[in-house]
């Protein structure tokens, strides 16, 4: 069984996604020792935002000399999210959304014929069956009826695309509230720590 474990934090070890995503990957690995696991680390090894001559490419046209490691670079991170079984993602959020690492890492992925196709009754995800699991971190609450909730596009952005490649259930562990203050960052890390720890690992 393969794993993808991915983390798009710019903070390195003061973040928190990447603790919780470290945790959920350190649980399953207990539960199987056997487990293949592949590491991405989106801010140390980014891939390029999408250019017109990478989409021209993915169209069919002739791709210059000079594209040839961004196409390798795409090949390579859609390879790795095809043959994972896990996916395991660190994501926090940046002014209300995924951070423009993980953004880039979506769009080498969200590829059709690959992820998903449209068909005479629309589009149809082709990545389902995987286990993806978010480890998400929030600086303030966005829950439903709380003031800032219109302003949530990390969760329901990654539940949207995800769902559009066919997986419908994936799982989310949360941090929020950790810029609240010190004492809100610790119970909420801990709390998500602790759910990791605690996942349902088969």
């Amino acid at each position: 069984m393969k794993l993808l474990h991915l983390d798009s934090s710019v903070l390195g070890p003061h973040s928190v996604s990447r603790q919780v995503s470290a945790a959920i990957v350190e649980r399953l690995r207990q539960a199987t020792p056997s487990l293949d696991i592949v590491y991405r680390d989106l801010t140390q090894s980014p891939l390029a935002h999408l250019s017109g001559s990478h989409l021209a490419a993915a169209q069919g046209a002739p791709a210059p000399a000079e594209l040839g490691p961004d196409l390798a670079a795409s090949k390579a991170a859609l390879d790795e999210f095809l043959a994972a079984d896990i996916v395991v993602i660190g994501a926090p959020m940046y002014n209300f959304t995924i951070p423009s690492q993980l953004k880039a890492w979506i769009d080498r992925i969200l590829v059709a014929g690959k992820t998903f196709s449209y068909g005479a009754n629309g589009p149809q995800g082709l990545a389902g069956g995987k286990r993806v699991i978010f480890a998400i971190s929030r600086g303030g609450y966005y829950g439903a009826g709380s003031p800032a909730a219109s302003l949530e596009h990390l969760e329901s952005y990654l539940r949207g695309v995800f769902g559009f490649m066919g997986i419908h259930h994936p799982e989310f562990i949360s941090a929020d509230g950790i810029q609240v203050g010190p004492e809100h960052r610790e119970k909420s890390l801990a709390s998500a720590l602790e759910a990791a720890t605690t996942l349902h690992a088969a």
